[in-house]
């Protein structure tokens, strides 16, 4: 359970988050939407605790989380570019994690279904940039963590890992778990997820299913009902 309560956060003049207000009560896929400078990054952040809010508060599980750590252990967080250091191997990696993460598990599974045996006494420096993707997804689902935030998880990705992805995240939803995804891909965000929010310069202009948002806007599909709201935010 994720509660959010008027959280706020400033850069300079730049107001990010204004008197952000959300609360996720069950598990399910929740896609966090808006155009660049929307303010999802810094929510995530504020989540993660790498951005302290200037106002407000957030409750997992019932405990307030700033000024804590502790609660990291239960979130599993794939950030969109993953700055693994160059000249580590992928195997070396993946023991790096495990050594400082519990709750490791199905490692090898995770390796077979990207197919990434290959890749194991590879340099990351010398892997192409859907490869490394694939690490991050793999290095993200062999924890498990009851929270799993993916930011920009489909990026670089083939296909066929794009719908091995699709299928691991909603196995994980079978399992009781919430995740938080945000996505450019509308496709993606419409094939998986039971609720979106919507952010526009720091504020919350939708919460709801697609099906809801589509209703609201009186548009066909959720590209389109996402224009809507660009263009209209206030309609």
């Amino acid at each position: 359970m994720i509660d959010i309560k008027d959280l706020q956060k400033r850069f300079g003049k730049l107001k990010a988050l204004d008197s952000i207000n959300v609360s996720i009560q069950n598990d399910g896929i929740f896609a966090v939407l808006g155009p660049n400078g929307s303010g999802k990054t810094t929510l995530i952040k504020c989540i993660l605790g790498m951005v302290i809010p200037d106002a407000g508060s957030i409750r997992i599980n019932d405990q307030e989380i700033l000024g804590q750590w502790a609660y990291r252990e239960k979130i599993s967080y794939m950030p969109q570019i993953a700055n693994f250091p160059p000249n580590l191997k992928v195997f070396e990696l993946i023991r790096m994690i495990k050594s400082f993460r519990t709750g490791i598990t199905n490692v090898d599974e995770l390796i077979a279904l990207f197919q990434l045996e290959a890749s194991l006494e590879k340099k990351i420096s010398h892997l192409s940039g859907g490869t490394k993707q694939k690490v991050n997804i793999l290095l993200t689902f062999m924890i498990d963590a009851p929270l799993i935030i993916l930011d920009e998880p489909t990026t670089g990705l083939d296909p066929v890992a794009l719908m091995k992805l699709k299928q691991l995240i909603l196995d994980e939803k079978k399992r009781g778990k919430i995740i938080l995804i945000t996505s450019h891909s509308m496709a993606f965000v419409n094939a998986i997820s039971d609720d979106i929010v919507f952010l526009l310069e720091g504020k919350i202009y939708f919460r709801g299913s697609i099906t809801e948002l589509k209703e609201k806007t009186k548009q066909p599909d959720l590209e389109q009902a996402i224009v809507k709201l660009l263009t209209s935010p206030h309609a």
